[in-house]
């Protein structure tokens, strides 16, 4: 593994590191905000909502191998920003034409943006990294820039729209990017990794025949589908019983810091933390949480069960991260980081269309009750994780 940068100037990188990604992200979680929003107040029903919002990951699934691969050439600045402009016009097409055809354009742009330059960030930080405490604890402090920008993303844009409409609220969104590149433009690229002699014929694919690898993918789709779940229906419930736009993304946004502070306090106590049992104990309290979030009708009341769903979640993506860096070849990061992206975003595309259809036919509590239970029967999986490559 390549030699991490030491001390305070590694420290201070990091940080630019987060800094960028927080705008970044800010500007496709605002925008998966907005979007859904307006096209309910324009009359659009439900599963109108969970196309747009299953666009958001669509182009994800198509780049994420082509991205991981780019990223394993050609290091972190020249994704991130190619990353910048496809997400600033993104944003820009919708101020111009705030219409649900350019929305969807919007949120293909956004979303394929944000996610190859999470895989570059990613492996970049999962490189300089020495050791599996050293591991977990790069990705608790990286992973707390998507929970940052998953409260600074709605709530700024609600506010904007309650106070001056959505083309402004885009506009905002549009600038964000710009701003993520400001900040990861001094970034140092790290030296690339050896590749073993003829591993260059390697297929990503073949990365599913580790068992553990294939378990760990597994687990990360259980949980980034509470993900989906959780911002699918709070908007859809928040419209319901007439909350406004503000409300709606402060119950986002409260999620958002819960995952964000937890993470603060993970890197404090990473040498003490087991993945595997950190990971159960996570789809175990989800599961909970989601069998008591359709009884809770007030805004307090939701954004107190979105505080402890933040926690529960808050903890997954380092620890995934974590094990994945040691289950995969130093060579192969970018594709393996690809391979989880893809497996979470396909999942992303379809599961908001079963949301909507789900929810228009059945409720959305149901929805809520039966991905809750798929997640506490799926714990079993993840208890059974190990960074050993050949065990299960």
């Amino acid at each position: 593994m390549t030699t991490a940068p030491e001390g305070s100037g590694f420290g201070r990188e990091l940080a630019r590191l987060i800094a960028g990604h927080i705008f970044l992200h800010a500007c496709m979680a605002g925008m998966r905000m907005a979007s859904p929003l307006l096209a309910l107040r324009e009359g659009y029903s439900e599963a109108a909502v969970g196309v747009l919002l299953a666009l958001f990951a669509l182009t994800q699934v198509f780049l994420s191998l082509p991205a991981g691969r780019y990223a394993d050439r050609h290091g972190l600045k020249r994704p991130v920003g190619f990353s910048v402009i496809a997400a600033t016009v993104g944003g820009a097409i919708a101020v111009a034409w705030p219409v649900f055809p350019v929305l969807c354009v919007s949120a293909m742009l956004t979303g394929g943006a944000t996610g190859a330059a999470s895989i570059a960030l990613q492996r970049h930080v999962g490189r300089a990294a020495k050791t599996p405490t050293q591991l977990k604890q790069v990705f608790s402090w990286l992973a707390i820039g998507p929970a940052i920008s998953n409260f600074l993303g709605p709530f700024s844009a609600g506010l904007v729209i309650d106070h001056a409409g959505f083309r402004y609220a885009f506009l905002l969104m549009a600038v964000l990017p710009l701003v993520a590149w400001f900040w990861v433009r001094t970034a140092q690229e790290l030296q690339p990794p050896a590749v073993p002699a003829g591993a260059g014929g390697d297929k990503a694919w073949d990365l599913l025949r580790e068992p553990m690898f294939r378990r760990l993918l597994i687990v990360n789709w259980v949980l980034s589908s509470c993900w989906d779940v959780h911002t699918f229906i709070v908007p859809v419930l928040g419209h319901e019983r007439g909350f406004s736009a503000s409300v709606i993304g402060t119950i986002l946004g409260a999620f958002a810091i819960a995952a964000a502070l937890i993470r603060v306090v993970l890197p404090l106590v990473a040498a003490h933390l087991r993945e595997a049992r950190m990971l159960t104990g996570a789809m175990l309290a989800t599961a909970v949480l989601f069998a008591v979030y359709p009884f809770l009708q007030g805004p307090v009341q939701m954004t107190v069960c979105s505080v402890a769903l933040g926690v529960a979640l808050g903890i997954v993506q380092p620890m995934i991260m974590s094990l994945l860096h040691q289950l995969t070849p130093g060579h192969r990061h970018g594709e393996a980081l690809a391979m989880r992206m893809m497996a979470i975003n396909a999942s992303s595309v379809a599961m908001p269309l079963l949301f909507g259809a789900a929810g228009a036919l059945v409720g959305v509590s149901a929805v809520f009750w039966v991905v809750g239970a798929v997640v506490g029967l799926g714990s079993r999986l993840a208890a059974g994780l190990t960074a050993d490559r050949t065990s299960g």
